[in-house]
């Protein structure tokens, strides 16, 4: 089966722009549940003795609330699993506040292990969040300059622009389940920059070898040419990355989770955007020049 990319590339490009207006929509309407790293404060994670559920506990930490505001109702971020364990986020404590905090829960909620207890402090965070825009920033100036030498600067604006709708689509995934955007998330979304470009990378190495063979005499016969050799190889890589990917997410414990689920919606996107989405914009963008000067600076 030969599936023909240019001529159904209106279809592609509306459904990716379905995609991203969902995913900005997420972002707009939800809003991105920064964690720890980038809001500061303090988390604690305690495993009570006895069973406890949000609505006995809520009211205790209303109460210590009183005495240690940042544990107030609108400050304070309370999550419990396995029955019995708790997270606390709250704005930043001291280290004095945060022992009489133990100390009250204790007393009044039951006995507990102490499984973590971490502090960021608001400069850092903030400077973690400027730091992580910097790193996507270069990281995708990087591939700018790498594909311009390579090939060219269109193709280079192709790649970039099928990285943002994957880095859209996959933040705006992440922001409509509502997890948590950490240092892993950003770690996550630079591997996907990593594992996306790297398929583009191959279509377009492809592309510029069936116009140099002259095995097409247009260049949506080379673009249509280019994928379908390259379908078989794109699939199977990213199907058996998938599987490792969600092994992990299956067995990789509560930690791993929102690197994972970032991880396995990059994984989906980025194979779906170097097939359908840069190589058409390749097309569009080059359609009125000599083939020979296609893919060449």
């Amino acid at each position: 089966m030969k599936i023909k990319i240019i001529e159904n590339r209106k279809k592609f490009f509306t459904f990716s722009t379905i995609l991203v207006v969902l995913a900005l929509s997420a972002l707009v309407f939800k809003g991105v549940n920064y964690g720890l790293d980038f809001t500061g404060g303090n988390l604690i994670q305690v495993k009570f003795e006895k069973t406890m559920e949000l609505k006995e506990l809520n009211p205790i930490l209303n109460e210590i609330s009183k005495e240690i505001p940042q544990l107030d109702n609108n400050s304070r971020k309370v999550q419990v699993s396995d029955g019995n364990v708790v997270i606390v986020r709250t704005p930043e404590m001291s280290e004095d506040v945060k022992n009489n905090f133990m100390k009250d829960l204790e007393e009044k909620a039951g006995k507990y292990d102490l499984l973590r207890s971490d502090k960021v402090g608001a400069s850092v965070g903030e400077e973690l969040k400027s730091t992580a825009i910097i790193a996507l920033l270069v990281g995708l100036f990087l591939i700018v300059g790498y594909i311009t030498i390579r090939f060219e600067f269109k193709f280079a604006l192709a790649a970039v622009l099928a990285l943002f709708h994957d880095v859209i689509i996959a933040v705006g995934g992440i922001a409509l389940l509502g997890y948590e955007v950490n240092t892993p998330f950003i770690a996550a979304v630079l591997t996907i920059l990593g594992y996306s470009i790297n398929d583009t990378i191959v279509v377009f190495d492809r592309i510029r070898e069936v116009l140099k063979k002259k095995k097409a005499s247009t260049l949506a016969e080379a673009v249509d040419l280019s994928v379908n050799q390259t379908l078989t190889r794109s699939i199977n890589t990213s199907f058996t990355t998938f599987l490792a990917v969600l092994a992990i997410l299956i067995f990789g414990g509560a930690s791993l989770k929102v690197f994972i689920t970032t991880l396995l919606i990059g994984v989906l996107i980025g194979t779906y955007s170097s097939i359908f989405l840069a190589s058409p914009v390749i097309y569009l963008l080059d359609k009125d020049e000599k083939l020979s000067d296609i893919g060449h600076n």
